[in-house]
């Protein structure tokens, strides 16, 4: 303890003199120093306030406080970078959060201040970790990665949590350790969705998302979190039964496969048998509108011919037995005619002339054999079927 002289006298000489203070304390500081020892005399100071030291050195006692305290109050300034919030602390209570940019507070112990990337993407990984980027293995967590479905069966589940801070004063007074609060939550969540699914379901479909089932378990803590995603790197059985599900999956497969292509031969057929249903009600109906207009037409036509038939029953009696005559001898290559007049029998051989259509000159026909005596020879100019016909119904015509 430094004892300076005249502190403690309860005598009438009153307070110490602040000179005799400074003197004395300068030269307990030179001591600490080296530039003198203690025992050596006091000298009188100069008129400036400087004590000489025993070497004869001046020692600047006030600047010195000055420059002490001047560091001091310089480490109370700090930087926020772009995308981050400052929290300042005064005796670790919170006082203030701070914008990008230069900034200063009280400096330590009076206040801290504690710089919070708040753009900045965590990454959590559950049910594994990863031994290397560069390796790209991965450890296994089973006490994480196993879990209940609805159905008693295990499932290994492996997912990636990611996120970020949207709350610096929460971020850092309510949590002691964000990770393992942000992975109880997503535990939370994701056991709660596998235990109300089934194991079938998550091998097929997958997991559904749950980052707002955890950001509600998170809020509920005030923690500042905000969760980004919710990545599956892995859903499969346990190891122990893992080839019995994929015997499983490769007979789903092989059923399902046979019913694509079942489908597909169905799609195949069906529009076909369709379409020839179609065509067969198309045509039926146009065979039904032609027949009905084919009677109705015979029946106009019968109307017709009976008014006529009533005003002239000979003459339509004799039109109507050439017409019939004409279309049943059109398909007969032979026509034998019976001329009443001369009470012949003409042999027509028009396979012949229907052979010879065309040509330039036709071979002489063949005789032509009579009842009587008397025999017709066929004429020998070549002529076309239509006009043979025509030919032949006019001469029946002046036989008349």
């Amino acid at each position: 303890m430094i004892k300076f002289p005249g502190w403690g006298q309860r005598n009438n000489e009153g307070p110490p003199d602040l000179d005799q203070v400074m003197r004395d304390l300068s030269r307990k500081i030179n001591t600490l120093f080296g530039r003198g020892g203690g025992n050596q005399p006091k000298r009188p100071s100069d008129n400036q306030g400087r004590t000489p030291n025993d070497n004869g050195a001046n020692f600047p006692l006030l600047p010195i406080l000055v420059v002490i305290i001047a560091v001091w109050l310089a480490t109370g300034f700090y930087i926020v970078d772009q995308g981050s919030l400052g929290v300042v602390k005064r005796f670790g209570n919170f006082v203030e959060t701070s914008e990008p940019g230069p900034r200063w507070h009280f400096p330590y112990p009076l206040e801290s201040a504690d710089v919070v990337n708040m753009e900045q993407v965590r990454r959590l990984e559950v049910g594994y970790r990863s031994a290397g980027e560069a390796s790209g293995s991965k450890i296994k967590q089973p006490k994480e990665a196993l879990m209940l479905t609805e159905d008693e069966n295990i499932i290994d589940l492996q997912f990636a949590v990611q996120y970020n801070v949207k709350n610096a004063k929460d971020y850092l007074f309510n949590n002691r350790s964000t990770d393992e609060a942000v992975m109880s939550a997503a535990e939370t969540a994701i056991r709660e969705v596998v235990g109300k699914s089934k194991l079938d379901d998550l091998l097929q479909k997958g997991l559904a998302d749950t980052s707002e089932r955890m950001q509600i378990i998170l809020d509920s803590y005030k923690t500042g979190v905000n969760i980004t995603s919710v990545s599956l790197q892995s859903a499969q059985p346990p190891e122990q039964v893992q080839e019995a599900f994929e015997d499983v999956n490769r007979a789903n497969q092989d059923n399902q496969r046979q019913i694509n292509e079942g489908q597909a031969y169905a799609n195949d057929v069906i529009p076909k048998a369709r379409g020839t249903a179609s065509r067969l009600l198309a045509e039926s109906a146009g065979y039904k509108l032609k027949i009905e207009s084919e009677a109705k037409g015979n029946a106009s036509r019968f109307d017709q011919i009976l008014a006529q038939y009533n005003n002239a029953p000979a003459v339509t009696r004799q039109r109507l037995f050439l017409d019939a005559q004409e279309q049943i001898l059109s398909s007969v290559t032979k026509v034998l005619v019976d001329q009443k007049a001369g009470n012949n029998m003409l042999y027509l051989p028009l396979d012949k002339l229907i052979s010879a259509n065309g040509n330039a000159t036709v071979q002489q026909s063949q005789s032509v054999q009579s009842l009587n005596p008397q025999t017709v020879v066929a004429p020998e100019q070549a002529a076309t079927t239509d006009r043979t016909r025509d030919a032949f119904r006019s001469r029946d015509r002046e036989s008349r």
